[in-house]
């Protein structure tokens, strides 16, 4: 039997049927390279009606320089940034930051993923003391990593926090369409109206084929982004392929209707195993992600069956997530096998 990969991760579904015409239609004919192609201008206007008409964004290819290059044109060398331990800026960009950048990385433990002010607040220290590493930007990812949700007023608390400190808040927001259908308001919302300064806006997960966006709020932060970029080698010749892809994502609600309707599939999900025996979800089930605790014996049982990812060898902690192509007949199917496993071959 063949291993099915659609809970390992929202990486693992394709690409939405609208994207793929949106591409095809782009690839007709001939179109200026570099972004000074009508596609981006349009996709450009866009982000500008989601997010505010005093934002620069830049497209580059993949979520880990969005986060990357966006920090790196708020940070220097001699700068720390203050993150969740479980941040992926932390965890899975294989020393990124500090290998681009050269800064130090903060990482701070939680509970839910959410950083809060009381936690962060013992690393915000050493300002102008030339032997500390000086605290330039705080990250947050919205969703975490572990599928929780800041709400509007948690990052309003962060960001004045934060500014108040002369410091950044930048934002992961590699599934930020997600939140943003949990929480039921919009884009801006949660971003720039209550104090982000840099955004890294992603599509990947949500029905693209491959494109991510950084966003300033500021755009004196954007100063010097363009070669950055040029550097950091995310400048897309064709980008128009990057753009018309964001242009359709951004237009007739397609990038709410996808995260909406994986979060509803996440929902059903944990609706069907939290009364499983042998199973205990262990973070609330706030995006498109359900984190539990199965028999450690069960996992490469189950696994044999179905990829995911074990988020905690300790726990085990594993990982299921949905996206905008999960039925509620994949869930339904999933968690019978789920049953089945840890019925027969784990509790005899």
């Amino acid at each position: 039997m063949p291993v099915n990969y659609m809970f390992g991760s929202d990486n693992h579904s394709g690409v939405h049927p609208d994207i793929l015409k949106a591409i095809v239609s782009a690839n007709k004919g001939y179109s200026i390279a570099y972004g000074d192609d009508e596609y981006t201008k349009r996709a450009v206007r866009k982000f500008r009606e989601h997010f505010g008409e005093d934002i620069d964004v830049y497209f580059v290819y993949n979520g880990t320089a969005a986060n990357i290059l966006g920090l790196k044109n708020i940070a220097s060398s001699f700068n720390s940034i203050i993150c969740a331990e479980t941040a992926h800026l932390n965890v899975h960009e294989c020393c990124g930051p500090e290998n681009f950048i050269g800064c130090k990385l903060v990482t701070v433990p939680t509970q839910d993923g959410k950083l809060t002010v009381d936690l962060i607040k013992p690393f915000v220290k050493g300002f102008g003391d030339q032997h500390v590493a000086q605290p330039r930007v705080v990250s947050i990812t919205q969703p975490t990593e572990l599928g929780t949700v800041y709400t509007p007023a948690e990052i309003r608390v962060l960001a004045d926090f934060v500014h108040k400190n002369g410091m950044l808040l930048h934002m992961d927001g590699a599934r930020l369409c997600n939140a943003s259908a949990s929480l039921k308001v919009g884009l801006k919302e949660i971003t720039g109206d209550v104090g982000v300064d840099v955004l890294s806006f992603g599509g990947t997960k949500n029905g693209l084929m491959f494109g991510e966006a950084v966003v300033f709020f500021d755009k004196k932060l954007s100063k010097d982004f363009v070669f950055i970029r040029k550097q950091g080698m995310q400048l897309a010749s064709k980008m128009r392929f990057i753009s018309t892809q964001f242009e359709t994502y951004l237009s007739n609600d397609l990038w709410l209707r996808n995260a909406e309707h994986a979060n509803r599939m996440a929902r059903l999900l944990y609706e069907k195993v939290k009364d499983v025996p042998e199973v205990k979800v262990v973070q609330r089930v706030e995006s498109n992600a359900v984190f539990a605790v199965i028999p450690r014996e069960c996992v490469s049982r189950l696994q044999e069956k179905y990829f995911f990812h074990v988020f905690d060898e300790e726990g085990p902690v594993v990982r299921w997530m949905c996206s905008f192509s999960t039925t509620e007949k994949d869930v339904e199917r999933f968690v019978e096998t789920v049953r089945e496993t840890l019925a027969k071959k784990c509790l005899g």
